[in-house]
C-alpha cells in the first residue's frame, strides 16, 4: 500500500463527505478500510442486505437499482469515482434499499460502519456534509419521478444519452466512454428492453446516434437535446 492509497492523501475524497473529516479521523478510516476489486457485472451488495459499512468508489461505475413488483430492475442512479454508496443504510440502520452492480471493472474502498458512526457523533462538519449529499440524492430522486411521469420514453432515452456524454465523455471516434447495455438503458428510463432497442434504431435512422458493436455515440447533440426537451 503506497501513500497514495491512504485516505489522507486521496484526491477522490474531495468529491464526497469524507472531505469534512479531520486528519485523525482520516487516519482511522485509512487504517480500517479494505480495498476491493470488483469485476464488471459482479454484485457489490443486494437489496435487503445489512450493510456493515460504506463503499467509496475509486475507479469505475456502479449501477444502483431497485427490483420492482414485476421483477424488473429500475436503475435509480449511477455511482462513479468519488461517490459513497451505502451511506443511507448505515445511518438509518436499515437494510439496503438498493442493489449495486459493477457496470465496468471497479476499485472500491470499504469503510466499516463504526468509523463513520463515530465521526457522525464527534464531527458536526462531517454530519453536515453527509446531510448535504443525502439532500442532493433526494433532489435527484425527485427529478427522476417527475421525468418518468411527465416525459415520453423517447425523451427519456434521448436524455439518458446526453447524460452519459456529459458525465462520462466520449472517445476519439465519438463513442460514449461508458457503454451501458440496451437492457441497462431501458432500466434507467423505466421501459421494456424491446422498446429501448426500437427507439435506439429509430434514433440511428434519423442520424442522431451511431453504433459500432455494443458501442453507441451521439452524432447530432443539438437535435437530441431538442427531442429530450420536447421540441
Amino acid at each position: 500500500m503506497g501513500s497514495g492509497s491512504r485516505c489522507e492523501n486521496c484526491i477522490i475524497r474531495q468529491f464526497n463527505s469524507l472531505r469534512a473529516m479531520g486528519k485523525e479521523e482520516l487516519k482511522k478510516v485509512s487504517d480500517s478500510k479494505v480495498v476491493k476489486t470488483v469485476k464488471k457485472g459482479e454484485s457489490i451488495f443486494e437489496e435487503g442486505d445489512k450493510l456493515n459499512g460504506v463503499f467509496c468508489v475509486r475507479e469505475g461505475v456502479s449501477k444502483l437499482s431497485k427490483l420492482s413488483s414485476n421483477g424488473k430492475d429500475q436503475i435509480v442512479k449511477l455511482a462513479s469515482k468519488g461517490e459513497v454508496m451505502g451511506q443511507r443504510s448505515v445511518i438509518s440502520e436499515e437494510s439496503s434499499n438498493l442493489s449495486a452492480v459493477a457496470v465496468n471493472d471497479m476499485q472500491l474502498c470499504f469503510i466499516p460502519k463504526e468509523v463513520i458512526v463515530d465521526s457522525l457523533h464527534k464531527n458536526p462538519d462531517f454530519t453536515l456534509e453527509v446531510l448535504r449529499h443525502m439532500a442532493n440524492d433526494l433532489r435527484q430522486a425527485d427529478d427522476v419521478i417527475v421525468n418518468i411521469s411527465q416525459k415520453t420514453v423517447k425523451q427519456r432515452i434521448a436524455e439518458a444519452f446526453l447524460y452519459l456524454k456529459n458525465n462520462y465523455g466520449e472517445d476519439k471516434e465519438g463513442f460514449l466512454l461508458l457503454t451501458l447495455s440496451r437492457e441497462d438503458i431501458a432500466n434507467v428510463v423505466g421501459t421494456a428492453t424491446e422498446s429501448c432497442i426500437r427507439i435506439i434504431s429509430e434514433f440511428k435512422k434519423k442520424g442522431l446516434l451511431k453504433s459500432s458493436g455494443k458501442r453507441l455515440g451521439i452524432i447530432d447533440e443539438k437535435k437530441l437535446r431538442d427531442l429530450a426537451e420536447g421540441f
